[in-house]
């Protein structure tokens, strides 16, 4: 059985984090960015994540990153502050293996445990290239809340995007904390 360890991400993780999302960027459709960012870049992400109180999670094993996870906020207005958007990315060798269920597992935890009610997945290609994405969130307890039809257009040809989405804790039982 392969083991590798959850833990929250530090800024001497960056070079690895850029590279996994560089791959992902140049050769998936998961991201829909088109040139992957520097580290400089991911550096002023991973600190924008985590000033917001969000969480930010790495699987490590013997040292080595085998992919990364994040909330952050699904949109940017007050009314949504107790809604996040899951981001997750698994390194090419690392696919398959339970990393992304793993790491999807502990953010759901991390984003519960700090109030968060809602967590939505936003779906490059759900329909398609990205179907791995769209059961890992099922087996989750994620459920499909829409489909924008070929919204996107990257590596010569049109994607869909797909919503994928989980109540947290309270969910809607109750207000959210101020």
């Amino acid at each position: 059985m392969t083991t590798f360890a959850i833990r929250p991400a530090l800024p001497a993780d960056i070079l690895a984090i850029t590279a996994i999302y560089g791959h992902a960027v140049t050769h998936g459709t998961a991201s829909w960015e088109l040139t992957p960012p520097d580290e400089a870049e991911m550096q002023r992400r991973l600190g924008a994540v985590l000033s917001g109180g969000y969480p930010y999670l790495v699987a490590e094993r013997d040292g080595a990153l085998l992919g990364y996870a994040y909330a952050g906020p699904y949109r940017p207005r007050p009314a949504y502050r107790s809604t996040v958007e899951n981001s997750i990315y698994v390194a090419p060798g690392a696919q398959g293996s339970g990393v992304g269920a793993a790491l999807l597992a502990a953010l759901i935890e991390a984003c519960t445990m700090r109030g968060f009610r809602q967590m939505v997945a936003v779906i490059g290609d759900g329909t398609g290239a990205s179907v791995g994405s769209r059961r890992l969130h099922e087996r989750a307890g994620f459920r499909l809340i829409g489909v924008a039809e070929k919204v996107g257009y990257k590596h010569g040809r049109w994607l869909d995007q797909m919503l994928m989405q989980k109540e947290l804790g309270e969910a809607d039982r109750t207000p959210p904390q101020a």
